[in-house]
């Protein structure tokens, strides 16, 4: 009987480090090679595109906004691309004046556009708050 119940455990805790392995990294800060990099995945759940949320990776050094990238995401490929554009300018500037640009969104591509924009500004200023 004991030999039963130890491999029943064993066996339930293999299946929790394989779970817990597949599950996404939702790490909001993490620093890599002196880069900040923030996680916006579950800081905007309710931050939402035409399809769904559309979360971004912002890489920050010395105050800078290094790049940004779209994560995956439930947007038409199509109109994700359209969308994309307005991330680039955010790259170079300050994280105080990014965090306060206005930016237009992108005609065709409107919803997704907004929502990065209020992902990358949300991303800001938790980096701000919390570096």
């Amino acid at each position: 009987m004991k030999k039963r119940t130890i491999i029943a455990s064993s066996v339930a805790a293999m299946a929790l480090a394989v779970l817990v392995s597949g599950m996404p990294d939702n790490t909001v800060m993490s620093k890599d090679a002196g880069t900040m990099v923030v996680n916006t995945t579950s800081l905007t759940k309710n931050v939402r595109g035409y399809k769904g949320t559309t979360p971004v990776k912002i890489y920050i050094k010395k105050n800078k906004v290094m790049k940004v990238e779209g994560l995956p995401n439930r947007e038409s490929p199509k109109y994700f691309a359209m969308a994309k554009a307005v991330l680039e300018q955010f790259e170079g500037k300050s994280v105080t004046k990014a965090s306060k640009m206005q930016v237009d969104g992108v005609t065709g591509a409107t919803y997704t556009s907004k929502a990065l924009v209020k992902n990358v500004q949300t991303g800001l200023d938790y980096y701000k708050e919390h570096k």
